[in-house]
């Protein structure tokens, strides 16, 4: 029979002498020594934690808020459109009241002649109009005074062709007044083309030539002791005259006004 040979640990360290002498005590065996405590790291995926909270409380907190938005954009919806009927049912009592009170009238205007110089058709190239305009004015309130204030405007037209312009004059009409007053208009170096000169010829030949008299007129009432706000009175009066000089008469007259609160 052959022999089996069993392999030996060629690597493994001799055994150590133990020394009688040596007095150092043994190492403390490993196993005796007990456990520390362990620390646990628990890992949670990304989405989770930056869907915090989770996606059902955060939908639940957007509809929230959305139903509190809407909810305050009403309240400021309607308390708006309350504040504006209040004040449109303010104002219109107060109108109501002043009419009931003071019974306002328009005033009333009208041109009461017209002296026309510098109209020379024939010798000149150009022509240097003047117009001396009257205008009645009449205020028929009982309890409303007129102030007819500065940066006011009168033009004389013809064919849309402004012929001459001037101002009209700054007073004070107290109630139930008529006040007739002229005003000076002039124009310098008035190109008019060959069509504007000869119907204008022909309208003086046959004794009625068309003007417009337009005025711009900026005014105050005074109501008892108090002044209102800046009205501006727009009228617009066309006149027929018979000549175009001095001794011109007016054949007929008609005057529209408009007026503009703001």
């Amino acid at each position: 029979m052959e022999e089996r040979i069993h392999p030996t640990n060629v690597d493994a360290p001799p055994p150590t002498a133990k020394n009688s002498g040596d007095t150092s005590k043994p190492a403390p065996n490993s196993k005796s020594v007990p456990p520390t405590p362990s620390t646990y790291v628990v890992q949670l995926p990304r989405e989770q934690i930056l869907r915090y909270p989770p996606p059902e409380t955060a939908q639940k907190f957007h509809s929230l808020t959305r139903g509190k938005k809407r909810s305050c954009c009403r309240r400021c919806c309607y308390f708006t459109l309350c504040l504006l009927l209040l004040l449109i049912v303010s104002a219109a009592i107060a109108a109501g009241v002043f009419y009931l009170v003071f019974r306002p009238e328009a005033p009333k205007y009208t041109i009461t002649s017209v002296v026309i110089r510098g109209m020379n058709l024939t010798s000149v190239p150009f022509i240097s109009p003047e117009f001396d305009v009257s205008i009645r004015a009449e205020n028929p309130n009982d309890k409303i005074g007129i102030y007819y204030t500065k940066n006011s405007a009168v033009k004389v037209f013809y064919n849309d062709v402004k012929l001459s312009d001037g101002v009209f004059p700054a007073f004070y009409q107290p109630k139930n007044n008529v006040t007739v007053f002229q005003t000076a208009l002039k124009g310098s170096n008035i190109v008019l083309g060959s069509a504007v000169k000869t119907t204008l010829i022909n309208a003086q030949n046959e004794n009625m030539v068309p003007l417009v008299v337009r005025q711009k007129v900026p005014v105050k009432l005074k109501v008892g002791s108090m002044k209102t706000w800046k009205i501006t009175t727009k009228v617009k009066c066309d006149v027929t005259v018979d000549a175009l000089n001095d001794k011109s008469n007016i054949v007929s007259k008609d005057c529209h006004y408009s007026v503009r609160l703001w």
